[in-house]
């Protein structure tokens, strides 16, 4: 089986080109539960014609019975509910294909708020469940705006010029290092002479520079 995995979710479906191209040149496309309806929908406009997905994964119940019959040589029905459809897809999907190089789930956003955090967050859990560093497999989470990605160890991102980058952290001992940002704040920080803050302070405080309580420090607001 192929290496480069497609799990589509049955969210927004992508309609911008670049994840309709990864699903057009993925190796194996999984579709889950009702997906498959968007999926059908629209195959035709992705490949030029009218194509099934290689696996439908879920609990089926957003699928019409008429579907579940007409396709049920490539459904793999997952009945418990300890966890959700993206998930069960992720997990056969890690178990079942073998050479696994990356895995792009589409799909994962656009509809319910809940489902969206929810799926996002997963991520994380994959990658912690799965070591998927160690084992060199990538995975994404792209939509129509945004690639979502888990990280779990240092990492280095060349994001380029003008690009908007978004970091959460499940907890504290995150830290973030910027090259661009602490450049630039030593630039700052050495045009900061002592000529330059006496004049801020009469032009911004009236000669009195803001003080915080309760901390210690300087807060220039320079404007």
């Amino acid at each position: 089986m192929g290496s480069n995995i497609v799990i589509i979710c049955d969210g927004s479906f992508p309609r911008t080109e670049y994840p309709r191209y990864l699903i057009r040149t993925a190796d194996f496309i999984i579709c889950c539960d009702g997906a498959l309806k968007k999926f059908i929908r629209n195959s035709k406009a992705i490949f030029g014609t009218e194509r099934l997905p290689d696996r439908v994964i879920g609990d089926m119940d957003s699928l019409p019975e008429s579907l579940r019959k007409k396709y049920s040589d490539i459904i793999v029905k997952i009945d418990e509910q300890e966890h959700n459809d993206q998930t069960k897809a992720f997990r056969w999907a890690m178990e079942n294909i073998e050479g696994i190089e990356s895995i792009t789930i589409l799909g994962a956003t656009g509809q319910r708020e809940d489902h969206t955090i929810g799926n996002i967050s997963l991520l994380m859990e994959y990658a912690r469940m799965y070591d998927l560093e160690g084992a060199g497999i990538q995975v994404q989470m792209i939509t129509d705006h945004a690639t979502v990605v888990a990280v779990t160890d240092t990492v280095e991102m060349d994001c380029g010029e003008g690009r908007q980058i978004s970091i959460f952290s499940p907890d504290n001992t995150l830290k973030i290092k910027s090259e661009a940002e602490a450049a630039a704040n030593k630039e700052i920080a050495a045009s900061l002479t002592p000529s330059l803050i006496e004049k801020i302070k009469y032009e911004q405080w009236n000669g009195v520079m803001p003080s915080v309580q309760g901390a210690d420090g300087i807060i220039f607001d320079v404007n």
